[in-house]
C-alpha cells in the first residue's frame, strides 16, 4: 500500500519548521562561510594574527584540550570501571554521587578554588600560622595547570556516564566468562573491559573537549589565551569583527571535527551493543556477579571514586557556603538580598521562556520527524523520500549541532550579520531588537540548547510503538489530534525533562549571555563572573551557590533514572 499523503496542515507545519530551523542555523552558517567574503584587507588581518596571537591561542588550546582529554579519560573511565565491574564498600552510593560534579559549572569551580588556595585563602593562612612558614606555599591556581585540573574535575562525569552505561550492559558477564577461561584480573581489564569501553570512552572525551574549548569563564578569569577568550577580546576589546569572525571560524572547524569523532564513536558504541545481545554474549545477567574487592584493592577503588566527588563537588560547595556565611557576618549591610532577588528573577524569566520555547519546538520537530515517510521506522536523512522531507530532516539535524557550538561563536554569528545590516541600512532597528531586548538572547539560547530538548523528545518517541499512530489514524484522528491528544499526554515526562535540562543550561550559560544581554538584565552567571573578575569572591559566592543548587535538579533526576 502506498504511503498516505500528508494533509495540508501537516505540510504547512513542515514548511514552517524548515524555515525556523534554517533561521536558527543562520549564525553558525554565517561564521562558517565568512571566509568566502574575505578581501585583501581581511587576509592582512589574518596574517597579522598569525604573527602575533594565533600561535599562542592554538598552543594553549591544544595543551588544555590534550591534558583535559587524558585526565577525564583516566578519572572518568577508571571510576566507571570500578563502579560497573567491581563490588566494594560504598559502591552503590558512588553510582550516583559521581554525577554530582555535573552540577558545578567550571567557572564556579574556579571561583571556589581560587579563594580556597590563594595566598590569603583559609588553607594557606592556616598552614602558615601552624608551621611558621612565610610567603606563598604553592603556585597560583590561576594558571594553565590549574585550569586543566578544574576542567578534569568538572567534566569527567561525561566519560563516567557513557563508560558506565557501556560496561553495565554486558561487562560483568564478559569478565566472568574471561575468568572461567583462566584470565587474571589484569588481563580481564585490559583485554575485555577496555575494548568494550573504548567507543564510549572516545565519545565521552570528545564531549568533554567540546565543553573545554567552548569555555570562556575559566579562561578569562585565569588569564588564559584560548580561542574562546581571543574571540571575546577581538570583538569587544579591540572592536575588530573581522578578527573575531576568523577566530570563530577556526574554533568552529575544530569543534566540527570533534563532533564528527563523537558521532563516529557513538555509532561504534551502538554497533558493539547490538552485537553483544544474546545468550552467546556471556549468559544471563543473573548468573554473573561483580568481582568483590578486598583490602588494598577495595581501598584503592573507594579512593578512586571518593576523590573526584570530594574535590569536584563537596569541597567547592563547602567553600561557597563558607564565603556566603562570612559575607553575611562581615558585610556592613549584610547580603544583597534585594539585588539577588532581581538577578534570580531575570535568570528565571530567561531560563523559563527559553525552556518553554525549546520544549515546544523540540516536540514539533520530533513529531515532524516521526511523521516523515519512513521516519517512524528508520529515521534520519536517508529515510526521507522527497526533497521536502530531506530538507526538513537536514534542517533539523543542523539545529541539533547547535549544542556543540561554543557560545562565543554563536554570539559572533548573530552580531556579524547585524553589523552588516547596520552598515547597509543605518536606520534599521535590527540592532536594537537583537542587543536592546531579550530577543537576541532567546535566539542564541534556542540555537544552543534546542538539541538538548530534541534528544529528550526523540528518546520519548522511541518508546511509543508505531501501531499507536496507525490505530489513531484508522479511527479518523487528524495529525493535529494525534499530536495533542495522543502523543502529548504520553510524552509529558519527556517534555518536562527537556524543559528542565534547557532551564538549567540557560541558568549556567555565560559567554553568549555576557555579549548579547540587554542593559540591566544581568543573570546570576553574569553577576558571578563580574564580581569574581573584580576580586569580590565573597560577593560572587551567593549567585554561584544558587547556580549550583539549580544545577543539582537534572543530576538528581539522572541518578534516579540510572538506579531504576
Amino acid at each position: 500500500m502506498p504511503p498516505v499523503s500528508p494533509d495540508r496542515p501537516l505540510r504547512k507545519m513542515r514548511s514552517l519548521l524548515t524555515l525556523l530551523c534554517l533561521l536558527l542555523a543562520l549564525p553558525v552558517l554565517g561564521v562558517a562561510v565568512s571566509w568566502l567574503s574575505f578581501d585583501a584587507q581581511d587576509w592582512e588581518v589574518l596574517a597579522h594574527q598569525a604573527e602575533t596571537v594565533l600561535a599562542g591561542y592554538a598552543w594553549q588550546s591544544l595543551v588544555l584540550a590534550t591534558f583535559v582529554g587524558i585526565g577525564v579519560a583516566l578519572l572518568g573511565g577508571g571510576a566507571a570501571a570500578a563502579v560497573a565491574l567491581f563490588e566494594f564498600p560504598g559502591r552503590r552510593h558512588f553510582e550516583w554521587a559521581l554525577l554530582l560534579p555535573m552540577a558545578m559549572p567550571a567557572y564556579v569551580l574556579a571561583y571556589a578554588y581560587t579563594d580556597f588556595l590563594q595566598y590569603s585563602g583559609p588553607l594557606q593562612s592556616a598552614l602558615r600560622h601552624s608551621t611558621g612558614a612565610e610567603g606563598a606555599l604553592w603556585p597560583d591556581v590561576r594558571s594553565l595547570p590549574g585550569a586543566i585540573a578544574l576542567f578534569v574535575l568538572c567534566l569527567y562525569p561525561y566519560v563516567y556516564l557513557l563508560v558506565r552505561t557501556a560496561l553495565a550492559e554486558r561487562g560483568v558477564q564478559m569478565m566472568e566468562a574471561a575468568r572461567l577461561l583462566g584470565a587474571g584480573l589484569r588481563r580481564r581489564i585490559l583485554a575485555v573491559a577496555l575494548p568494550m569501553a573504548r567507543p564510549a570512552l572516545a565519545a565521552g572525551v570528545a564531549l568533554a573537549l567540546m565543553e573545554t574549548l567552548a569555555d570562556y569563564g575559566v579562561g578569562s578569569y585565569f588569564g588564559l589565551n584560548t580561542f574562546s577568550t581571543g574571540i571575546y577580546k577581538a570583538w569587544l576589546v579591540m572592536n575588530d569583527r573581522v578578527a573575531a569572525a576568523q577566530l570563530a571560524a577556526l574554533l568552529l572547524l575544530v569543534v566540527g571535527l570533534l563532533l564528527w569523532a563523537e558521532r563516529r564513536a557513538r555509532q561504534r558504541l551502538r554497533y558493539a551493543a547490538s552485537r553483544s545481545v544474546g545468550p552467546a554474549a556471556g549468559g544471563s545477567g543473573s548468573d554473573s556477579r561483580a568481582v568483590r574487592l578486598h583490602g588494598r584493592r577495595a581501598a584503592l577503588a573507594w579512593g578512586l571514586c571518593a576523590v573526584p566527588v570530594a574535590l569536584g563537588f563537596v569541597l567547592p560547595l563547602a567553600v561557597l557556603g563558607r564565603l556566603v556565611w562570612v559575607e553575611s557576618r562581615s558585610a556592613e549591610i549584610g547580603l544583597p538580598w534585594a539585588r539577588f532577588v532581581q538577578w534570580c528573577a531575570t535568570s528565571f524569566q530567561l531560563a523559563a521562556t527559553a525552556a518553554v520555547l525549546a520544549a515546544a519546538l523540540a516536540l514539533a520537530l520530533a513529531f515532524a520527524l516521526r511523521q516523515a515517510p519512513g521516519g517512524r521506522r528508520q529515521g534520519g536523512l536517508r529515510a526521507a523520500r522527497n526533497w521536502r522531507d530531506r530538507l526538513l530532516v537536514g534542517a533539523i539535524r543542523s539545529v541539533s549541532l547547535g549544542y556543540a557550538v561554543p557560545g562565543t561563536v554563536i554570539a559572533v554569528g548573530i552580531l556579524l550579520p547585524v553589523g552588516l545590516v547596520q552598515e547597509r541600512w543605518p536606520g534599521a532597528p535590527l540592532a536594537s531588537i537583537v542587543t536592546g531586548s531579550v530577543g537576541g538572547l532567546l535566539y542564541a539560547y534556542l540555537l544552543r540548547f534546542s538539541a538538548v530538548a530534541l534528544q529528550s523528545l526523540e528518546a520519548g518517541y522511541a518508546r511509543l510503538p508505531v501501531s499507536l499512530d496507525d490505530s489513531a489514524r484508522m479511527l479518523g484522528a487528524s495529525r493535529t489530534r494525534l499530536l495533542t491528544q495522543v502523543h502529548a499526554p504520553l510524552l509529558r515526562r519527556s517534555v518536562l525533562a527537556a524543559a528542565l535540562l534547557v532551564f538549567v543550561d540557560v541558568m549556567k550559560e555565560l559567554p553568549a549571555t555576557l555579549v548579547l544581554r540587554p542593559f540591566d538584565s544581568d543573570t546570576l552567571a553574569v553577576v558571578a563572573y563580574n564580581l569574581a573578575r573584580d576580586e569580590r569572591l565573597a560577593e560572587a559566592a551567593l549567585p554561584s551557590l544558587a547556580i549550583v543548587l539549580v544545577g543539582l535538579l537534572p543530576v538528581l533526576l539522572l541518578s534516579r533514572a540510572l538506579r531504576r
